[in-house]
């Protein structure tokens, strides 16, 4: 059995028009968001032995704001994973070797969406054992910044696909104690 669990970055800046979207950073919300999701993860025991995370600079803060980690898990920086569609992001995930058993793809949306929805599947909402109902529900409204899926995987990496992922959690900022209160 496989863990995978899919970040969306936390909330980012928009103030400066001479930035890339690229280049573009995490706001204070995002920032204290993305801790705030740190402590959920440690509740949680949600360890990824490797993390893919795109290239860009509000991901690679999110993952920063993420840290330390128990254990240090493997982490790839990837181009491909900036704006990827859900396609993009399942080929870097069949190329994942088999005896990673956790993995944490920290990217975009809409690509982030849509593959937790490619995972779901079509039968997701009526297959025993797929999850929580109210969560499935409120992941069917929306991915927003800073929000993760835990899916759990019993296919090969190289074989995930539609409706592969048995939802475990899908947790918002908003899920969470206020970091601003």
């Amino acid at each position: 059995m496989h863990q995978l669990l899919l970040m969306r970055h936390a909330k980012s800046l928009w103030d400066d028009p001479k930035l890339s979207d690229h280049a573009r950073p995490l706001n204070a919300r995002g920032r204290a968001s993305a801790i705030a999701m740190r402590r959920a993860l440690r509740e949680l025991g949600l360890l990824p032995d490797l993390v893919l995370v795109s290239s860009a600079r509000r991901t690679l803060q999110t993952l920063e704001a993420l840290g330390p980690w128990d254990r240090t898990p493997s982490v790839e920086p990837m181009d491909a994973l900036y704006l990827a569609s859900s396609g993009a992001m399942l080929d870097v995930l069949h190329d994942v070797t088999e005896t990673v058993r956790s993995v944490l793809v920290l990217g975009h949306n809409p690509g982030m969406h849509e593959l937790a929805m490619t995972l779901v599947g079509a039968q997701g909402f009526s297959r025993p054992g797929t999850g929580d109902r109210a969560m499935l529900t409120e992941l069917t409204e929306g991915y927003p910044t800073g929000a993760l899926c835990e899916f759990a995987v019993s296919t090969s990496w190289s074989a995930l696909g539609e409706g592969s992922g048995r939802l475990q959690h899908f947790l918002t900022p908003r899920d969470l104690p206020d970091p601003f209160a």
